[in-house]
């Protein structure tokens, strides 16, 4: 059976590697940058599965969740955030999502989470897990909050505590491979 997967994310470097991810892994990927590109992949692929960030520009994850259990209630939904806090998980949750993940989250992650849905048919792999390195987080982390700031690096600076020079070095810097 093939599986189909939709992607919902404002962020195009992350939506796109984790695209990749799912690829390699025999998926059908369909991806969007926002909730009207993801209500109309929902309407026409009709997906198994979906992994939605929570904040995005205009109409946010939440109610994309809560549209697309309208549209398609069969298709299981994991929600990513950068910005968590009990009060949107439970909301996520009870609007459907069957589970709330921290970004950055892995391919490996997300699969987790839907393991968790027997209807599904996916058994967890609880050996695939590989904690990424530090380097890699902060890295992550740096890119996420630059993101945040508009590419503004005094303003990324200030708000990672570091020398605006300091962040240019990182910045320079390939990110890590694990």
């Amino acid at each position: 059976m093939e599986q189909t997967i939709l992607l919902v994310d404002d962020e195009d470097f992350f939506r796109e590697r984790l695209a990749k991810a799912f690829t390699k892994r025999g998926f059908t990927v369909f991806t969007a940058a926002d909730y009207e590109e993801g209500i109309t992949a929902i309407r026409e692929k009709q997906p198994a599965m979906a992994v939605v960030d929570l904040k995005m520009p205009g109409k946010s994850g939440l109610e994309l969740i809560a549209a697309a259990n309208a549209e398609c209630p069969s298709m299981r939904i994991v929600v990513l955030t950068g910005y968590g806090s009990i009060a949107t998980a439970a909301e996520a949750v009870r609007l459907g999502a069957l589970y709330y993940l921290p970004k950055p989250a892995d391919v490996d992650d997300i699969l987790n989470a839907f393991a968790r849905d027997q209807s599904l048919g996916m058994v967890p792999d609880e050996d695939a897990f590989e904690a990424p390195s530090l380097a890699r987080v902060e890295w992550e982390h740096i890119n996420r909050v630059l993101h945040d700031c508009g590419g503004n690096i005094s303003a990324a600076a200030q708000k990672l505590g570091i020398h605006r020079r300091s962040l240019q070095r990182k910045l320079q810097k390939y990110p890590p491979a694990k």
